[in-house]
């Protein structure tokens, strides 16, 4: 009879929950931090990664237009509020005072560091996705020696129960890092890709526009005119 009421007694307290709550501690805290940092930064990036936001047509048609009106008053007022990629390197070009070899390198120069600037954007999930599961690794590490610890101190004679504390807490540890570097793992490649592509045709348009603004300030040119900037190299 005392078997069978045991056999039929309700399990308490065995739930995932529960271990969750039982392996609180220190290394728990930083993964959720991680995580919510990391779904900051994703929502970020789905508000502001976008073709709206860094090459957007409607900036490339009306510097388009003044350029072929060859309205210079009209480019300037254009140039100071437009905070698109190709307003940037617009304004590196007209505020060099240089010929047109300058006017080049310095509207590059404003096109890689705009690249640069979009790329830097998501280098955090980068960074969250490589540091989540070590610190799911140390905290893996220090549940392993709490179970040991326990074992020890029975001098080898510790229960099941005695011995679950510490699996518990390496094993969530473990997951809790694995849920937080996939998703930022995967979100960082997803828009590293949009990004290069953005702003590889953002790099490819602007060259057209710093020639038409060449043309507009320099009809005469002194050197063979390029189609397109230098290739850009980012570094990942």
């Amino acid at each position: 009879m005392t078997i069978l009421a045991q056999a039929t007694a309700p399990a308490t307290g065995g739930g995932v929950m529960d271990l969750f709550l039982k392996s609180f501690d220190v290394f728990t805290i930083l993964l959720l931090l991680a995580s919510l940092f990391a779904v900051t930064i994703i929502i970020k990036c789905l508000l502001e990664i976008s073709a709206r936001n860094i090459a957007p047509s409607e900036s490339e048609g009306a510097i388009r237009r003044t350029l072929q009106d060859r309205n210079t008053a009209g480019l300037e007022a254009l140039l100071q509020r437009d905070t698109s990629f190709y307003g940037h390197v617009l304004r590196a070009a007209h505020a060099c005072p240089g010929e047109r070899v300058a006017i080049r390198n310095a509207a590059e120069l404003a096109a890689s560091e705009q690249c640069s600037r979009w790329f830097r954007k998501i280098e955090p999930l980068n960074v969250i996705g490589n540091i989540g599961p070590l610190l799911g690794l140390a905290g893996t590490v220090y549940g392993m020696v709490m179970a040991f610890s326990a074992l020890q101190s029975t001098a080898g004679n510790a229960t099941p129960a005695d011995l679950s504390g510490g699996i518990a807490k390496a094993l969530v540890h473990t997951l809790l890092g694995l849920m937080v570097a996939l998703p930022a793992l995967l979100v960082f490649g997803l828009y590293r890709s949009k990004i290069d592509g953005l702003c590889t045709r953002a790099m490819a348009v602007s060259a057209e526009l710093v020639e038409g603004y060449c043309e507009l300030r320099d009809p005469a040119p002194t050197t063979p005119a390029s189609n397109a900037f230098t290739a850009f190299n980012k570094t990942t």
